[in-house]
């Protein structure tokens, strides 16, 4: 028996990334069509635990060959040298796909996501890590800034931190800028992948908080649909708008993230990056892989989704302003997640160069 995700990626437009560079659920992923794989702090911080006794000899040396450093440039590097290792597994993919597929995401120190300029500039130190090196930048207002500058120095993107319609398209609207500056110059664009993730399962999460915080009247199980459907409304824009960006979906909370946003062209896949505990659900769940992306969400559940002005934020093209992406629910709370888990990186870090005596 076929499993869904062979099937999905063998039979289907959608691309499956996995979402960790730990090195046994890289491979097993690659082995299921994986054809790319994203990273964070909070990941890091998973593989760093996970793999510490692989790691912790590497960390131990870097301290001993760089005495004078503090625990934060440490940590950067041990940061960058798990992508790499990550980026070298997909290094196979990377030369079959023509150099397009195949990347590594590796982000953007998140406590730089009010600094357009250190994030470009930290984008180019990531991006000449490897050859098949996929930068992370935040969907903030200063990320976004930064977004066609660093498309036209011809690095790959995968603008995160983004769950509402109005920051993918602002996503689609930079990097589309970035390549046309690139085409009028005369530079290559047949290596360029962009994507932007919209984490779906993170708006979930933020109209649930809300539908508690003020007491309203829409069952859970219509508030699992609030990422789908804004991710469906973005693909469709995206479509009518023939922005060269692939939409990636992230953060899954149930296996609807996965089988509902399925499909896409050929020339604008989904691109579901999906952690390996759920791509493990999704083998076994017995689900079609079945393209039910262009399927419209059911009109009641849009409508009591859209009776919550936090979720009409999410949905609509219009929703927030650039200007206002900082401060939606779901941005400072994904924001503040990501910071703690580099200080919580850091700190394994300090634990090896100043151990704890009790």
């Amino acid at each position: 028996m076929t499993l869904p995700l062979i099937d999905m990626t063998s039979n289907t437009t959608s691309r499956l990334f996995n979402d960790s560079c730990a090195t046994a659920e890289l491979t097993q992923s690659i082995a299921w069509g994986a054809t790319g794989a994203t990273s964070n702090p909070v990941i890091s911080l998973t593989v760093l635990r996970t793999e510490w006794e692989t790691w912790r000899p590497r960390v131990e040396l870097l301290v001993a060959e760089q005495p004078t450093a503090n625990e934060q440039v440490i940590a950067w590097q041990v940061y960058k040298e798990l992508s790499q290792a990550g980026a070298k597994l997909l290094g196979p993919t990377h030369v079959a796909s023509g150099h397009t597929w195949g990347r590594l995401s590796v982000q953007t120190d998140p406590t730089l996501h009010n600094h357009t300029a250190a994030m470009l500039e930290q984008a180019g130190e990531l991006a000449a890590l490897g050859p098949n090196m996929q930068v992370k930048v935040p969907a903030t207002a200063a990320g976004i800034a930064m977004v066609e500058e660093a498309t036209y120095r011809g690095i790959n993107l995968n603008v995160t931190v983004s769950f509402t319609v109005a920051q993918v398209l602002a996503i689609g609207e930079s990097i589309e800028a970035g390549l046309r500056r690139r085409e009028a110059d005369g530079l290559d664009i047949s290596h360029m992948a962009p994507v932007a993730t919209m984490m779906v399962g993170r708006l979930d999460d933020w109209c649930k908080v809300v539908a508690a915080r003020e007491s309203l009247d829409i069952a859970p199980e219509t508030l699992d649909w609030a990422g789908i459907a804004a991710f469906k409304n973005a693909h469709g824009i995206y479509t009518e708008r023939g922005y060269r960006t692939r939409l990636l979906v992230a953060a899954y909370r149930h296996l609807g993230h996965w089988s509902e946003l399925i499909g896409g062209a050929d020339d604008a896949p989904t691109v579901m990056t999906m952690p390996f505990e759920w791509q493990v659900k999704a083998n076994n769940s017995g689900l079609p892989a079945t393209p039910r992306l262009a399927e419209p969400v059911d009109p009641e559940i849009l409508a009591a989704l859209k009776t919550m002005p936090e979720f009409v934020k999410g949905y609509e093209a219009d929703g927030i302003t650039i200007e206002d992406f900082d401060s939606y629910g779901a941005v400072r709370r994904t924001l503040r997640s990501f910071i703690a888990a580099w200080y919580d990186v850091v700190a394994i870090v300090r634990d090896v160069m100043i151990p704890n005596p009790d």
